[in-house]
């Protein structure tokens, strides 16, 4: 019974062998796996060989799982985003692979590291093994670049303001900076370019200069042969040698399912989340790099000005040297590192300063009250977007928003449309994602929709300290805030804001067009009764309502008072002299790549509040150079004509460099939706206790955001002097 068995287990194996055989001629596969598995290892066996196949592992993982990704990615600013959302939420386990994508890629660097410090440790870059070196070093950093440019791709905030501040840094390179950011960005901002040039890059081009470094490494290592242990001569190994095969290949073997697992197990029970679309318009977003760059990033804390050259290029430019030219430095054959003390000494300040500034980094955001805030904040809106369900739309332009492919509710867009023109975005911030007051995002999910009526029209103690006030709606006009407010943090919430009034169903709709009014003849009016050009001061109703406007939605925070100009932004009255109404209309809406650059938000107000911004920065080209007084208010008191020290001039140019007007107004006089005006302070307050609130808040002014003030004693002291110089008969908020 067991004879024809025997016969048919022979009859398999020949055809296995024949099979084998057929290709080995063709191939010479038998040979190259020889080759392979028979590298003599002096000394045998070792767990410390194990990084290097490794990383090899790693990088064909991470091939592999981007690969899969690509399969949905489209790299432009308008659908980046919608598709990596797509692989997140809707793709068959997208969100595992995209989580494996990610995490190997600080598995990468972990690893690399590792092998690194083996290496150096043991010595085994010694013994003609230089050009063995430089291709692991130049392999180290084409690896931190596929994290670099990997790290724009999804599209979301964190990834378009860390990448603008990694581009902004190679800007500091003297004589090539410029051409460095318009290589990378694609032009002057980040865009659909930048996109698709990074993904070339983190694609196609570094994984195949990865891919040609990995051979040529390959092949030197096989003409220098290992090293062996640190006891062993570099150039003339005297232990006897055992091949790769079977131990360390067992040993490979068994680190690369260690990794796999630990990545495994990350990538299932803490998948990678996705943050809201890229907003270039966001003023508040704290951007931080992968934690691979966080040194550089607390490095470059302590540098400011000219100096900042000295931070970027010189010192990492010598560290970068050294590390290429450590075989050529550390020539003497003894590997042990005890008996090579000053390079021992130079890796190790490096690698505990390296350490040291990954942590001081992540403890100062952690003890800075703003800051630790605003990254929570940043965390939530994370959350909230990753857990949202997936809607499919087309993003706008340049990434700014997107827009549902679907009908639009227009319940919801009347709900966004009385979120913005009762100034809730100026404090809870575009889409409710957080600015000065906390992110909406997910609010309903916390409430019901009775207490939050409750909330609005009577507002607790916190929301009171914070400057919320009440809100009185119409029953149809709160349905419709209460829907919007659901729809925050997902693509639902991207809708135009529908400003007219509301119809019986709820929706809005447009204001009627108002009729030109009629004009009398030429002839009718006397050349003597021409009208005059506007005055200075917004003489007109509708100027003086867009003046509000203009600071109550914080323009003067970069333009500067009456539209001044600052150092974020140029004035006002030479941009606009040569404008229609209907091209500032465009621009006030559609914000030119420029005026994106610099972080200007579109306009969402309504149509009468848009009409009244227009006459006023139109009236503001009129405006002689010596300006004009404004006209005195009833009963007021006027101001008195002794002109301001110099101590109080500079506090206000403190002031406005410090941004305080993007939330006090304009000169801190009248206040925005933001924050109250302090006009009247010196009546209310000493200037010891002014000085004391200024360096440590109240309650009140932590609730509403206020950030902490930070300056030596002179600043201090002039900013008190400026505040308290303000006038008490102006209006506060």
């Amino acid at each position: 019974m067991d004879e024809p068995v025997k016969t048919d287990t022979l009859r398999k194996e020949d055809r296995s062998k024949n099979v084998f055989q057929w290709f080995d001629r063709r191939t010479g596969l038998g040979k190259m796996m020889r080759t392979s598995l028979d590298e003599p290892i002096p000394g045998g066996a070792r767990w410390a060989y194990i990084f290097g196949s490794g990383l090899l592992f790693i990088f064909i993982s991470q091939v592999i799982t981007g690969l899969c990704l690509a399969l949905y990615y489209v790299p432009s600013a308008e659908t980046a985003h919608t598709s990596v959302a797509y692989i997140t939420k809707q793709v068959a386990a997208g969100a595992f692979l995209r989580s494996l994508h990610t995490y190997g890629s600080s598995a990468m660097i972990v690893v690399l590291l590792l092998h690194f410090l083996q290496t150096f440790l043991y010595g085994s870059f010694k013994g003609r093994r230089e050009l063995l070196w430089i291709s692991g070093a130049t392999l180290s950093l084409l690896v931190l670049a596929m994290g670099f440019t990997g790290h724009l791709l999804p599209w979301d905030q964190d990834a378009y303001f860390a990448t603008a501040v990694g581009t902004n840094l190679a800007g500091q390179v003297p004589i090539i900076g410029q051409w460095m950011i318009e290589m990378m960005r694609g032009g002057d901002t980040i865009g659909t370019l930048t996109l698709s040039r990074f993904y070339f890059a983190h694609v196609f081009l570094i994984p195949g200069m990865i891919f040609l470094l990995v051979g040529i490494h390959i092949v030197l290592f096989r003409k220098a042969g290992p090293a062996g242990p640190i006891k062993e001569d570099a150039l003339h190994p005297k232990l006897p040698p055992a091949p790769f095969y079977p131990r360390q290949v067992l040993m490979d073997m068994g680190f690369a399912l260690l990794l796999m697992a630990g990545l495994g197990i990350f990538a299932y029970f803490r998948p990678v989340g996705l943050g809201p679309i890229a907003d270039p318009a966001s003023t508040q977003f704290l951007p931080r790099p992968e934690w691979y760059y966080l040194p550089m990033f607390e490095w470059l804390k302590f540098w400011e000005g000219p100096e900042v050259v000295f931070a970027i290029v010189v010192v990492p430019g010598i560290l970068a040297l050294l590390f290429f030219l450590l075989p050529f430095l550390d020539r003497n054959l003894e590997r042990k590192p005890w008996r090579r003390p000053i390079p021992l000494l130079g890796v190790s300040i490096v690698l505990v300063g390296t350490l040291f500034l990954g942590i001081k980094s992540e403890v100062d955001d952690a003890h800075d009250p703003s800051i630790a805030a605003q990254l929570a904040i940043q965390a939530q809106q994370e959350r909230a977007y990753t857990e949202a369900p997936f809607h499919p739309d087309v993003e706008s332009p340049g990434g700014t928003g997107s827009m549902p492919t679907g009908p639009v509710d227009p319940v919801v867009a009347q709900g966004k449309g009385i979120f913005t023109s009762h100034g809730c975005s100026g404090c809870h911030g575009e889409n409710g994602a957080g600015a000065v007051a906390v992110s909406l995002v997910g609010v309903t999910r916390k409430f019901s929709d009775a207490q939050l009526i409750e909330l609005l029209h009577n507002p607790n103690a916190q929301m009171h300290a914070g400057g919320m006030p009440a809100v009185n709606l119409s029953a149809s006009d709160m349905t419709a805030l209460l829907k919007y407010l659901s729809a925050l943090g997902t693509d639902a919430a991207n809708v135009p804001a529908a400003t007219g009034a509301p119809t019986s169903g709820g929706a809005a709709t447009p204001p009627a067009a108002t009729p030109p009014a009629a004009t009398p003849p030429a002839a009718a009016t006397p050349a003597s009764t021409k009208p005059a050009p506007a005055k200075p001061g917004a003489s007109s109703a509708a100027a003086q309502a867009g003046e509000k406007i203009f600071q109550a939605h914080g323009c003067s925070a970069c333009h500067g008072p009456a539209g001044a100009g600052t150092a974020i932004a140029p004035p006002l009255a030479g941009l606009v002299a040569g404008l229609s109404d209907q091209q500032l209309s465009k621009l006030l809406h559609h914000p030119n790549a420029k005026m994106s650059a610099g972080g200007m938000p579109a306009f969402t107000g309504s149509p009468k509040q848009e009409s009244s911004l227009i006459a006023y920065i139109h009236s503001l080209g009129t405006a002689p150079a010596g300006g004009a007084a404004p006209a005195a208010k009833a009963g007021a008191r006027p101001a008195s004509t002794k002109p301001p020290s110099a101590e109080v001039l500079r506090g206000k140019k403190i002031f406005q460099r410090a941004s305080c007007e993007s939330c006090h107004g304009v000169g801190g006089l009248h206040g925005t939706v933001a924050a109250p005006g302090l006009a009247g302070t010196a009546s209310l307050l000493p200037a010891s206790t002014l000085e004391n609130l200024l360096r440590h808040h109240s309650a009140q002014m932590q609730n509403g955001g206020m950030p902490l003030t930070n300056m030596n004693a002179p600043d201090m002291k002039a900013i008190v002097a400026y505040i308290r110089s303000m006038p008490a008969h102006e209006t506060r908020q």
